[in-house]
């Protein structure tokens, strides 16, 4: 399973809010499916996880400064 490259934080904030969801699903289940691997000794995942991890913990802030954003203009 490959997986991407560590994002960089202005390319998350250029991305539109439903794109955003669509990546924290995608790296949600790519996250699920690589501890399984990891658990069983399938492979050497162990990077590939902490870049996954990183990248779901990005796109998480970004879209809750988007909702915290949303609330005070309200």
């Amino acid at each position: 399973m490959k997986v991407d490259k560590l994002l960089k934080g202005e390319k998350i904030r250029d991305m539109n809010t439903d794109e955003l969801k669509g990546k924290e699903r995608q790296f949600a289940d790519q996250l699920f499916r690589l501890k399984f691997q990891f658990a069983s000794g399938q492979t050497d995942t162990l990077p590939n996880i902490r870049v996954l991890r990183k990248n779901l913990a990005k796109v998480k802030t970004v879209l809750r400064a988007r909702e915290l954003e949303g609330a005070t203009k309200s």
